[in-house]
């Protein structure tokens, strides 16, 4: 796997390295091993899945409070999302700054997010399925967002949403 930094601290794009041959391919998604040597300490204790049926469906931008805050390593298995990590943590370089990058089923890319930032993400294909490892598992009552649209943040989605939940047009502004 290649890790490549991205401008948010802790927050890298991972290219799995896919061996090829006449039956498709293999690549390995997940390694501790891998994940530690480059400084990460992620250890997915529950695995989820986001079916996505319409084509520019947003989900988003969603974290958990502290101390209950999740790391996430997103990929697709089917379709391609435009995925958004907000890095929240007032420390932070980055703070208030955002990355997208796309991930899709065919160039196998992951994101790995690191506690203390906002996610969300933009279905690009009809039919878009999205997995979630997460290094700490869902707690009820701490789940927290912040609108998609949101200036404080001036994310530049590729496109409109066309399906977004009601709890998603809900979320507070930051400011």
């Amino acid at each position: 796997m290649i890790f490549n930094q991205t401008r948010i601290p802790g927050c890298f794009l991972i290219e799995p390295e896919p061996r090829r041959d006449d039956r498709g391919f293999f690549a390995r998604t997940f390694c501790p091993d891998e994940f530690a040597a480059t400084g990460i300490a992620f250890a997915p204790v529950q695995t989820n899945l986001s079916r996505n049926d319409k084509a520019l469906t947003l989900r988003g931008m969603h974290f958990q409070d502290p101390p209950f805050a999740e790391a996430k390593l997103v990929q697709v298995a089917r379709g391609a999302i435009y995925d958004v990590v907000v890095d929240l943590r007032p420390e932070s370089p980055a703070f208030r700054h955002w990355i997208g990058a796309e991930l899709s089923a065919d160039n196998l890319n992951q994101l790995y997010i690191p506690e203390g930032c906002a996610h969300g993400f933009l279905t690009l294909i009809a039919g878009t399925d999205v997995l979630y490892g997460m290094g700490r598992k869902y707690v009820p009552g701490h789940a927290r967002g912040y609108r998609y649209d949101d200036p404080a943040f001036a994310i530049d989605w590729p496109n409109a949403p066309a399906a977004i939940s009601p709890a998603d047009l809900a979320w507070p502004a930051f400011a």
